[in-house]
């Protein structure tokens, strides 16, 4: 029994320990749950904190210079609910495996709560936990009026059908429901590593059976298909967001003189690590605006072209083969994260947490390090990088574009009506009568395609990308000021200002009566 639990914590005999014919479930029990996996540990030494360890010291350190009084950074540090399940699910006609799932929520100074659900072998409690931590500061640096919240399904989807995914989806969100950790206004999951809008649809229709008579039901949850009430734009709103973040701190006056860069895009090396949905499109938003993608790396291998590697072209290959290999003439690394170690001006780590630890530290040569990931660099790490000069911008700012847009598509299924349909042909017949008005006074008749060009209404597409832009900016700016003004980083200039949003809230509302 002992030697079938341990089984469990070793990736690749997840399912044959796990797949116990009418097995009781006190063997699904998870030894040392808040381990962090040797996936997240390469980079690191042994004495370096793990993920939640090293979102609380950064936590910490921005606390002491924040100005809120103690008794309020204690509430707000703290993680206020924690749901732990377990559950059967038929897998054959006769096996079935024990699904382990959590569901942590930070912090309920706003409702709902916010944050994605990840299907990983890699989850456990502290993992959770931490994410929940991240999203609280990361809705508050970007002003959307969310606590913060993460769960996540210990389980690896590769190794799952569909019929079987929807079946744990389903069961789990089940759990959820019964527990009241579910709902448009108390707590609305998202997509997450492993998931996407099929899992989110399957989630939106099991919460509408078990609440029929809830009008909102479709804000449950985000990250939808369109089909299903999602909102265009919410698939590569991370990524765009990570783009939008770069290219606002590039035309900062002190990051150009920090990093020696100039202050566009065009022209910049750009390494990504991470080929899923926020790498795949922040790559593209790169590559699309000029810069040079030279390199990318994944689970398995990395790719590296000094000459620059078509995104386009390489994603399709991998979708093809299933991996890097044999594309073009990209060098193919087989230490996949030592792609984070190539000289590059830019580099964005889009895949797990804690890549770059004491470890590898030193041997970072990029000039710029955006965070899309949550976390990819432990608390000593990102101290050697800002003594050495890099800007590291950081995650709970970075990669908000998921969060923002979310809050856009929660917007659209409470007000029952999609982005634009009220006001497009109004705004176009303005302009329209404007357009004539000018033509008449000019001498001069547009050509049909110029005109449509000037009278064109905005697209519900356009309207998420021109909030989100908006958003990115307004928050770059916020964290730039602060940093100057308390003479730190920007992570921790970035926590400083969610600190003390969340302080406001908290002491105005008359919830921190301690």
């Amino acid at each position: 029994m002992v030697a079938a639990a341990l089984l469990r914590r070793t990736p690749s005999t997840l399912t044959s320990a796990l797949r116990l014919h009418r097995a009781p479930a006190v063997l699904a029990t998870s030894f040392a749950r808040t381990l962090s996996t040797h996936v997240t540990n390469a980079a690191c030494e042994d004495n370096e904190p793990g993920f939640l360890g090293s979102v609380e010291t950064f936590f910490d350190r921005a606390a002491k210079i924040s100005g809120v009084p103690d008794k309020t950074l204690a509430g707000i540090r703290a993680v206020d609910s924690v749901l732990s399940v377990k559950f059967p699910v038929e897998l054959d006609d006769n096996t079935h495996m024990i699904i382990e799932g959590y569901r942590a929520q930070h912090s309920r100074h706003r409702l709902p709560c916010k944050g994605g659900i990840r299907f990983s072998d890699e989850v456990d409690l502290q993992e959770v936990e931490a994410l929940a931590s991240l999203m609280t500061y990361k809705c508050a640096v970007v002003d959307v009026p969310f606590g913060g919240a993460k769960g996540g399904v210990k389980l690896n989807p590769k190794k799952f059908t569909a019929s079987q995914l929807e079946r744990i989806t389903r069961r789990y969100t089940m759990e959820l429901c019964q527990k009241n950790f579910i709902g448009p206004g108390v707590d609305v999951p998202a997509p997450d590593v492993g998931t996407g809008p099929r899992e989110m649809s399957w989630i939106m229709d099991t919460y509408r059976q078990f609440n029929p008579q809830d009008v909102n039901a479709a804000g449950c949850i985000t990250g939808k298909p369109i089909s299903q009430g999602g909102v265009r734009g919410r698939n590569e709103a991370t990524g765009l967001g990570v783009y939008y973040g770069v290219r606002e701190f590039l035309q900062f006056p002190e990051v150009q003189r920090m990093s020696g860069l100039t202050g566009e895009i065009a022209g910049k090396t750009v390494i990504v690590q991470g080929f899923g949905n926020v790498g795949y499109w922040a790559a593209k938003f790169f590559h699309n605006n000029g810069a040079k993608i030279i390199g990318i790396g994944e689970h398995d291998v990395a790719a590296y072209d000094p000459n620059g590697l078509d995104v386009e072209a390489i994603f399709k290959h991998r979708a093809d083969k299933g991996s890097f290999r044999g594309f073009g003439n990209a060098e193919i690394i087989e230490q996949p994260i030592q792609i984070l170690e190539r000289e590059c001006d830019i580099l964005i780590p889009a895949a797990l947490e804690r890549q770059i630890g004491l470890k590898n530290v030193k041997r970072i040569k990029a000039k710029v390090i955006g965070e899309a990931a949550n976390g990819p660099i432990t608390p000593d790490a990102h101290d050697y990088l800002v003594k050495q000069g890099k800007v590291v911008i950081p995650d709970l700012l970075l990669n908000a574009g998921g969060v923002t847009v979310s809050y856009f598509e929660w917007l659209k299924n409470l007000s029952h009506v999609r982005f634009g349909r009220m006001s497009r042909k109004w705004e176009e017949a303005g302009k329209s009568k404007l357009l004539t008005l000018v033509e008449e006074n000019a001498g001069r008749q547009l050509t049909p395609q110029e005109r449509r060009a000037v009278i064109h209404g905005a697209e519900e597409h356009e309207l998420v990308y021109s909030g989100l832009e908006d958003t990115m900016i307004g928050a770059c700016e916020e964290t730039r000021t602060t940093a100057a003004q308390k003479n730190t980083d920007f992570r921790t200039a970035a926590l400083v200002n969610a600190i003390q949003k969340i302080s406001t809230v908290t002491t105005q509302s008359g919830q921190m009566f301690l």
